[in-house]
């Protein structure tokens, strides 16, 4: 298999003149988070959870300002944020739509919800309506086994799922 390779040493990073990381969250995070963990680079993940709260999403900018306001090398704060489904590195729709895909949820056929979603919406898994009102993800596992399959719509669970009931969520959004 051969390297597919990216020009990503001459990549410009889309830059807004606020910061991402302002001086208010600086502020929470030294007083609230850095004080919980031995290290620096352990409040990593806290610090880009509270940087995707207030962003919704987390540009190379925010990710290039929490690499330097923790003294970690941008390479290590991209690694580790695109290594987590948790973390949005492109920005996502108004209501996002995650369908498990865990083993109970496939075996209760989660793709058909997902091919609901699929549908009524005209894209596909991981992208975004064109008006930016939904985005449609599949997830690992949301831990609702019990009542699979699991839909995850903005922040409430939905147990049980059927194509129908998914597609009424996205009418009555």
């Amino acid at each position: 298999m051969g390297w597919i390779t990216k020009p990503s040493a001459t990549a410009e990073v889309e830059r807004r003149a606020e910061p991402y990381l302002t001086a208010e969250l600086k502020d929470r995070l030294t007083r609230e988070v850095l004080p919980r963990y031995e290290t620096k680079q352990a409040a990593l993940l806290p610090a880009l959870h509270a940087v995707q709260h207030e962003a919704g999403w987390l540009p190379m900018q925010a990710l290039e300002e929490v690499a330097d306001f923790l003294g970690l090398s941008a390479a290590s704060v991209l690694d580790t944020a695109s290594f987590y489904e948790e973390f949005w590195l492109q920005p996502k729709g108004e209501h996002v739509i995650a369908v498990c895909r865990s083993m109970a949820c496939e075996v209760c056929d989660h793709r058909a919800v997902t091919d609901a979603c699929r549908e009524k919406l005209g894209i596909e898994v991981g992208e975004t309506t064109p008006d930016g009102r939904f985005t449609l993800v599949e997830l690992e596992c949301l831990g609702a086994c019990g009542g699979a399959p699991a839909v995850l719509f903005d922040e409430t669970l939905h147990e049980n799922a059927t194509p129908e009931e998914v597609a009424g969520l996205i009418d009555s959004a």
